[in-house]
């Protein structure tokens, strides 16, 4: 039977200057781990509005299930607009109050949550207090959860990412989230490396048991009980990278899940990565080999 899994958070549309494309990472990582084969549901919350009704169509292309996702009266659908004007310093304006900052907790996605194998959810969809008292009460159930911590200024809330990483299973942040935290945390650059040293200070402090830190096309990393284990990463040419990031956690998600080992799991997310590198867009429609991981493109 296949593992369920619930990914709470975001879903929105990233406006570009020459049009719109579905995103948060959240809906990327479901749709991800949709078409990996595992039985997924996403909590979040869109606008009853025409942007609202065409992410739903986009979500229902995949086959992905619509009940929990809630529609919203009164805020509009989500939406990023992107400013490409500096390719090098590229801008993100996340709008509010947006749909997805007001997911209600409700009897039915507590039941799924209490059901589910796993909980895959962000720190972005807690910048309001509505949608942070629902995932707050989400992540007390007794199941794995997964924190993708996915920093967006001006939406860092160290206390409600102190709160998240209370109930964390799996910590997954890159590069940039690494040197925010271990600043934050105030730790050095020791002589095994500041990952290392976050990492370390981490898993005494909180119950994770998992850490994975990606670093773009220079690969990933896995950290459990004390030891790091690393991956060069894929070359490939790349089309974009929007996603790719997603596409990682959701590789890693699946295999953690059928007991796969390290390193096994930290290539196959890394191979989802790259793959979704190599396409347009952050989530362009695939399907696995059978019981192989070859990836074939729909």
């Amino acid at each position: 039977m296949a593992k369920k899994i619930i990914c709470f958070g975001e879903m929105l549309w990233d406006v570009f200057p020459d049009g719109a494309v579905a995103g948060g990472a959240p809906m990327n990582v479901a749709l991800n781990l949709h078409q990996l084969g595992l039985d997924v549901t996403m909590i979040s919350r869109v606008g009853k509005d025409e942007d609202g009704q065409k992410l739903l169509d986009f979500v229902k292309e995949y086959g992905l299930p619509l009940t929990s996702i809630q529609e919203d009266e009164s805020q509009p659908t989500g939406k990023v607009i992107i400013d490409q004007t500096d390719k090098e310093n590229i801008k993100y304006e996340i709008l509010e109050p947006a749909a997805w900052d007001f997911i209600s907790l409700t009897t039915d996605n507590q039941e799924l949550v209490a059901k589910a194998d796993a909980l895959v959810f962000g720190s972005l969809a807690v910048r309001n207090e509505q949608s942070w008292q629902t995932l707050y009460h989400l992540v007390h159930q007794p199941l794995l959860t997964v924190f993708d911590i996915n920093m967006r200024a001006p939406y860092i809330d160290f206390y409600k990412i102190d709160s998240l990483l209370g109930y964390t299973d799996i910590l997954k942040i890159n590069e940039d989230e690494l040197e925010i935290l271990a600043d934050f945390f105030e730790l050095k650059d020791k002589r095994d490396g500041l990952a290392k040293a976050l990492c370390d200070y981490l898993v005494e402090e909180y119950p994770i048991e998992t850490i994975c830190i990606t670093h773009g096309g220079k690969g990933a990393m896995v950290y459990k009980d004390g030891s790091i284990i690393s991956h060069p990463g894929y070359k490939v040419q790349v089309e974009d990278t929007v996603g790719a990031g997603d596409a990682f956690l959701s590789g890693f998600v699946k295999m953690y899940l059928e007991g796969k080992n390290l390193k096994d799991t930290l290539d196959f997310a890394s191979k989802l990565g790259a793959f979704v590198a190599t396409q347009k867009g952050g989530t362009p429609k695939y399907s696995l080999d059978g019981k192989d991981t070859t990836i074939r493109v729909r």
